[in-house]
């Protein structure tokens, strides 16, 4: 009888550890927050950020808006508001960190991602054991295929910070980039290992290994592993774990997949070819026989 009343009460217990709802953070308008150094998203023109999906327990909330003084607070278990106010900055080296990072999140060619970069080197001359900066600069170089400068950024950046789960997982990326696929495995294990387990670009990253090795299975572990880490917050892995079901003929599971990313980015840049291609997969995955 004991155990029965105690399976019980696991069963009535366990699904609150789980539990999500919602939290709205105030702060700066247009300010970029972290959750547990998981990006989730970004304040609206209010100062506002409601995020619906929060797991019970305490939680550290980094904020940052240019021109103000990044900030990191506690979110306490049972808190479901956070006002979280920034204090200008006055740091050379942060304002010019802040500029090269609004510059490569607009970058769309070589000579826009060369400019952000050498705003990162120039946070870094004014502060130059900046490990942030140099992860930074370290993924602009990558995207112009500088493989060996981005990884002697990744380098002074884990001499600054030895334990730095996003240096582990942009240096994952950049050996993938160069198609040393073992290299980039240890990279991301050790980055998940460094992040306590939550490293959502890692797993990612992991998949997309996966997927060049082709095996789309393997993928589909990493990539799920994500989204649970996410919490909706990047849609386009729906897209990618959509693409790995259909590449293990598993119609079911990907239309499920590409569902919730037109849920949640009806407007995203994948919507359409998703759109075209979700009735073939419906009738797929009802047994239905497509005619060519």
């Amino acid at each position: 009888m004991k155990l029965v009343v105690a399976v019980l009460l696991f069963l009535v217990v366990a699904p609150s550890i789980h539990a999500q709802a919602s939290l709205t953070i105030t702060s700066e308008p247009n300010a970029i927050v972290w959750i547990d150094e998981i990006r989730r998203g970004m304040t609206d023109a209010s100062g506002k950020l409601t995020l619906t999906k929060v797991s019970a327990g305490r939680h550290s909330v980094r904020v940052r808006a240019n021109g103000f003084k990044e900030t990191t607070s506690a979110l306490l278990p049972g808190r479901r508001a956070l006002a979280v106010k920034l204090l200008p900055a006055t740091d050379p080296a942060e304002l010019k960190f802040q500029e090269a990072e609004a510059a490569r999140e607009k970058a769309r060619d070589d000579p826009s991602l060369q400019n952000a970069a050498d705003l990162y080197r120039e946070a870094i001359k004014l502060r130059p054991a900046f490990p942030a900066a140099q992860v930074g600069l370290a993924r602009v170089l990558m995207s112009l295929n500088e493989f060996k400068d981005a990884h002697a950024a990744i380098d002074a950046a884990r001499r600054a910070r030895p334990a730095y789960a996003e240096a582990s997982a942009v240096e994952g990326r950049v050996y993938r980039e160069e198609a040393f696929d073992d290299d980039a495995i240890r990279s991301f294990r050790r980055s998940i290992r460094e992040g306590g387990g939550v490293q959502p670009e890692a797993y990612v990253g992991m998949a997309k290994v996966w997927e060049d090795k082709g095996q789309f299975a393997e993928a589909i572990v990493e990539y799920k592993k994500a989204l649970a880490q996410l919490s909706d917050s990047e849609p386009v892995i729906y897209q990618m774990l959509g693409a790995a079901y259909e590449r293990v003929e598993k119609p079911k599971e990907a239309v499920t997949a590409y569902e919730k990313y037109l849920e949640l980015a009806p407007n995203g840049s994948y919507a359409a070819a998703i759109r075209s291609i979700l009735a073939q997969l419906k009738r797929e995955a009802a047994g239905e026989q497509i005619i060519p």
